[in-house]
């Protein structure tokens, strides 16, 4: 697909993006010590890392929301991966204090058939986990429709779900279509799809809405959700490579170059998030910038070469998670 626009500089340095705190019924009041977050207002279960309202923190573009710096950079941002779409990842960190909807997500099909750009595929970074702790990604099988619309009914549809145990380094796989839950328990980095469509199907008694048609259109029955094993690849972990995104952890103690962070891809917009420790990057053309734990930093497709610094050094290396886009074959 075309970018979406030609005004972009020659270059865009990596810059630092400001999370945004999202209320939700089921969250916690003080998410300290993941952040200095503490409320007397509605629970926060969301902090959204790289959402369209997301402020940019540090360069020439500082005070500027993310959503219009794609509106206005996105081949800067993008590089040879622009598209029309503008923004192509919401990335967040997930604080389930109660148990979430019993929901799922549409893919770009049937999003784009009610007028929305496109669906929302996901996957969890499992950060943190209580003993026990456990998510539902995907349906039992032989499971029916009749048995959901039962399970709807008589508030059994937990009975329906494929129960998962997660520990700290688990990911979790959830295509659209997947019957899913979030529990408490695990906290939770969440990479997905730039959209915010949930259809609810059953939520525990609270007064929000559900969506029952949408949500037993969307549902398949056989998807591929689940945990993925991580693999070994250029001296990093990665945790998860499919349509829509890729993430990988790597370890950081003491320098490591812009090239060496890219390995052998070619040059693409990519995510720093640093899951515990602290960086800094410093690189000709724009000042140092600081990575603090549970922070982020974005690195566009045309940002000049730089270092990052692991900022622990002796106590740790900087536990450094990298989320690039993945295009689908068919957006290529």
């Amino acid at each position: 697909m075309a970018a979406s626009s030609t005004s972009s500089p020659d270059y865009l340095a990596p810059f630092r993006i400001e999370p945004v705190f999202t209320a939700r019924v089921w969250g916690f009041r003080d998410l300290r010590p993941w952040y200095d977050r503490p409320t007397e207002a509605q629970p926060i279960g969301e902090v959204w890392l790289t959402g369209d309202d997301c402020i940019v923190a540090t360069g020439p573009h500082s005070g500027e929301k993310l959503g219009s710096l794609f509106s206005t950079h996105c081949s800067a941002l993008l590089g040879a991966q622009a598209f029309a779409g503008g923004s192509p990842l919401l990335i967040k960190v997930i604080f389930a204090k109660e148990k979430l909807s019993v929901q799922v997500h549409p893919d770009d099909k049937m999003a784009q058939k009610y007028g929305q750009p496109r669906g929302k595929t996901e996957c969890w970074y499992v950060l943190a986990a209580d003993p026990g702790a456990q998510v539902a990604a995907g349906l039992k099988p032989g499971t029916t429709l009749a048995n959901l619309q039962q399970g709807i009914r008589d508030g059994t549809l937990e009975n329906s779900l494929s129960v998962l145990s997660v520990h700290a380094g688990d990911m979790v796989f959830v295509d659209a279509g997947t019957v899913h839950a979030i529990w408490p328990g695990p906290i939770l980095l969440e990479t997905q799809q730039n959209s915010d469509i949930t259809y609810r199907m059953y939520d525990y008694g609270r007064p929000r809405e559900l969506h029952l048609e949408k949500s037993l259109e969307a549902v398949r029955f056989d998807t591929r959700a689940g945990k993925i094993a991580p693999r070994q690849s250029n001296g990093r972990t990665v945790l998860i490579d499919v349509e829509y995104f890729r993430v990988e952890r790597i370890p950081v103690s003491g320098t490591i170059s812009s090239q060496q962070l890219r390995a052998n891809e070619k040059p693409g917009l990519a995510y720093l998030f640093a899951a515990s420790g602290a960086g800094r990057l410093s690189g000709p053309g724009f000042g140092p910038i600081d990575l603090a734990t549970r922070g982020i930093v974005a690195v566009p497709a045309s940002s000049p070469e730089f270092v990052l610094h692991d900022l622990v050094r002796p106590e740790g290396a900087l536990d450094l998670i990298r989320i690039t886009p993945n295009w689908p074959a068919e957006s290529r």
